[in-house]
């Protein structure tokens, strides 16, 4: 599977008029091969435009962007390939549904990539049950979908043409608990799988909690933290400097231990401190 790195990437909107803004400086990171990598920081913190340099969608202004060690744009005629290998969802991807039926709209990009169509169907299905949409449903129009619904038959759209590299920007934005639950268990049975790497940008520290292996912390263009999740979330101060801080749970768990709890450091998730709290109470 490829690996996904930045080197001294910057990247700039409005450049040399009196609306410049810098979206990143200098940002150079790599991708855990195999990993579920999140991406978190407030708004303006440069998040988007960094997941829409992976795939090309945007061309950074300074430094290089590379896959398996090799710069996306050196060729730019093959940036199509590049974009199959690094598939890309953007916030809010069921307004992009346009096919008649959700079955069509999924089998779009592997229709597109030239496969025959046994393999397309096959795709389709396999994506289909990644998101948890019925087979009943595949032959259903979008629009008689309920909003979640969408949203897993856009996400499927991607995961069809089976990229080895799955980038999602705010995947669960707007919706309920369990549906958040559902797309997100999705992506990552996904990349489980497949051997896939996954990469979510989310406003969420529960998710970055629940989900992801790696957590890439930004704030003011550029990349102030970044490692597993336990060195991420051991390094409180530091996200509490840019606006963040650790999940509700660990915070529980710290006021708990304050109290004479005997509970473990690390507690990063509601089912972690289940079982700990359990083991406690016998």
């Amino acid at each position: 599977m490829a690996v996904l790195s930045l080197e001294r990437v910057s990247y700039v909107y409005g450049e040399g008029t009196p609306f410049e803004i810098k979206a990143l400086d200098d940002v150079s990171l790599t991708v855990r091969e195999g990993s579920v990598t999140g991406i978190i920081g407030h708004t303006g913190s440069g998040k988007s435009t960094l997941v829409q340099l992976f795939n090309g969608l945007e061309k950074p202004q300074g430094g290089r962007v590379l896959l398996d060690g090799k710069d996306i744009w050196a060729e730019p005629k093959k940036m199509r390939d590049i974009r199959f290998r690094v598939g890309l969802v953007m916030q809010y991807p069921e307004y992009q549904l346009f096919e008649e039926t959700i079955a069509a709209d999924i089998a779009f990009g592997p229709r597109n990539m030239g496969l025959d169509e046994a393999e397309i169907g096959a795709r389709v299905a396999e994506a289909a049950a990644f998101v948890g949409l019925s087979p009943d449903v595949l032959d259903k129009s979008p629009f008689d979908l309920s909003g979640g619904q969408k949203r897993r038959a856009a996400i499927a759209g991607v995961m069809a043409m089976r990229p080895e590299i799955l980038v999602l920007d705010e995947p669960a934005a707007g919706l309920d608990p369990r549906g958040r639950d559902t797309i997100l268990q999705g992506i990552c049975a996904y990349g489980k799988k497949t051997g896939a790497t996954v990469i979510i940008v989310s406003h969420s520290m529960e998710d970055m909690a629940t989900y992801c292996d790696d957590i890439v912390v930004m704030a003011n263009a550029g990349v102030v933290l970044s490692g597993t999740r336990d060195e991420v979330f051991a390094k409180a101060e530091i996200l509490t400097s840019v606006g963040l801080d650790v999940p509700q749970i660990t915070q529980l768990c710290l006021l708990l231990r304050k109290q004479g709890v005997a509970l473990p450091e690390g507690i990063y998730t509601t089912e972690a401190a289940i079982t700990a709290l359990a083991k406690i109470l016998g």
